[in-house]
Order: C-alpha cells, then structure tokens, then sequence
C-alpha cells in the first residue's frame, strides 16, 4: 500500500463522520483519488501535503474521463472533507460552480434500463455475487443493499426489508414481494446465506464488493445501476397500466387529470421503494 493510501485510511478511521454507508463511500473514493494521483505523476504524497495543484490536476483529469456530474460531485465532497481535515479548507473552491462541471440531471432523456442476460450472469463465477445481481434486478436494490443483504432479517410474509446500515443515507425501507419468480429467488438466497449476508465468511464486505466488481467486468455486465431502471419502469406499468415516458410511453403533459393521478401516486410508490426521499427524482428512471 502506497503512503498516502495509508495515511488516507488511517484518517478515515480516526473521523467517523456521517453513517457507515458514508464512510465507506468516502473511504473508497478517497483510496481511488490516492491511486489516481499517484498515476497523475505526484509520487511519495503525504495527507498533509494536497496543494491547489493536486485539486486542479484531478479535475482536469475526470473532466478528460467525461464522468458523470454526480459522480464529479461525490468526489470534490471526498476531497473537501480531506482538505478540512488535515486543516486545508480553503485550498478547494467551496462551490461546484468553480469547476465548471454543470448540473445533475433529473431528467432522464433515454432509458437506462438494463436487463439481466443469463448468458452474462452465467460466466459469474460466485454464487454470491450471482444471487446479489438477481436481488438488484427483481426488487431494484443497490449493489451495496444486495451483497448486505440478511434474509433471516430481511424476509418477511409481503416484503423485505432493508436495514438503514445497509442503505444510502441510512434510509430504512421495504419492498414488496409481488411474484412467485421473488419468492423462489428469495429461498435460494435464504440457503446460500445460511443465517448471514450475502457475503462468503471468509471475507469482508470490502472484499466481497471488489470481488462483486470484478466478476461484474469479466462477465460484460455493463452498468449494474441499470437493474434498478429497469425495475422502476416495470413497476410503473404495472402501477399505471401503461409503459413509463423514457420506455416510450405518454409524456406527462399528454396525460388526462385521472391518468395524472395514477402516474403521481406511481411515482411516490416507486420512490419509496427505490429509497428515495423525493419524488422528483423517478424523473431520471422513469422520464417525465
């Protein structure tokens, strides 16, 4: 492990701050940005030595990467807090705006949606990771939801649900069990896990997400996420009764009043069940 890695580590686990599922995003992101410094020409860094420099240097580099606005966001926030921590607050722009990076979207103009193709999912070579991807398409969990995933704790008689430690913002859901195809997925989960997550006893969860990853790559299976686009829109149709506006479906403004009601109430069900606090954000996976 390179020094500023450590160093990085070591300083996340001196300052706790936010959940788990912040700190393990921050964690990562940070590890990455050491990795991606180190690739950038800044060799033998210390935590107390990031520069104005080393901020404009990685800018320019994700901005050449064309990663997403949210992703760009999430990194400058692990970088903030890095900065404020090693007493360097004001080495990085406090506003987005500075870098010129433009603003997230809650539109979606094309569907994202991804179905899961059992010729992909069979060149998984772990179990765990097999069943984690199936749990994220048939319910629309995120991928660290899935491989937490407890089914002595999560199953119950309509629903499963998800512990906040388990979810983004530390947000505790449920979703409903709507299909015999679930419920058949569940009890294989239920056997493989023995009692505990989807995560084999002799690793971490860390390790199981690496693992997750890199079996996700060598299979093909592009963009993950997509799952839970793909969940969104089949549970709209079902809602609704007709396919969400980015699956080809009517645009909202095309609408009736009665038909409107429908497509609201869709929406906040959908929300709830993806894990959101707001209904305006099924716009990116259902279209508007």
């Amino acid at each position: 492990m390179k020094d500023l890695n450590y160093q990085l580590m070591k300083l996340c686990k001196a300052n706790r701050d936010g959940s788990f599922s912040t700190q393990a995003t921050r964690s990562r992101i940070l590890d990455l940005i050491a990795n991606q410094l180190h690739e950038l020409g800044y060799r033998h860094m210390q935590a107390k030595s990031l520069k104005p420099k080393h901020i404009e240097a990685l800018v320019a580099f994700w901005k050449d990467q064309r990663i997403g606005v949210g992703t760009f966001k999430n990194r400058l926030s692990a970088l903030r807090w890095w900065a404020s921590k090693v007493g360097k607050a004001d080495i990085i722009a406090r506003n987005n705006n500075a870098y010129r990076i433009g603003n997230r979207r809650y539109v979606g103009d094309e569907s994202k949606a991804r179905l899961l193709d059992e010729k992909q999912l069979e060149k998984v070579s772990d179990e765990h990771v097999r069943l984690s991807l199936r749990l994220q398409s048939s319910f629309g969990l995120r991928r660290e939801e899935a491989i937490k995933f407890r089914p002595n704790y999560a199953i119950k008689d309509d629903h499963i649900k998800l512990k906040a430690s388990w979810t983004k913002g530390g947000r505790a859901r449920s979703v409903p069990i709507r299909t015999d195809e679930q419920r058949k997925l569940l009890e294989d989960v239920k056997k493989l896990a023995r009692g505990g997550a989807l995560i084999p006893p002799e690793r971490n969860y860390v390790e199981q997400r690496n693992r997750y990853d890199r079996q996700v790559r060598t299979a093909g299976i592009k963009n993950p996420h997509g799952l839970r686009h793909a969940y969104a829109q089949r549970r709209y149709e079902e809602l609704t009764g007709w396919k969400a506006p980015v699956a080809g479906g009517p645009a909202s403004k095309s609408l009736t009043i009665e038909q409107r009601a429908f497509d609201e109430k869709a929406r906040a069900v959908i929300s709830r069940e993806l894990g959101h606090d707001r209904t305006s954000i099924t716009r990116i996976y259902l279209g508007k």
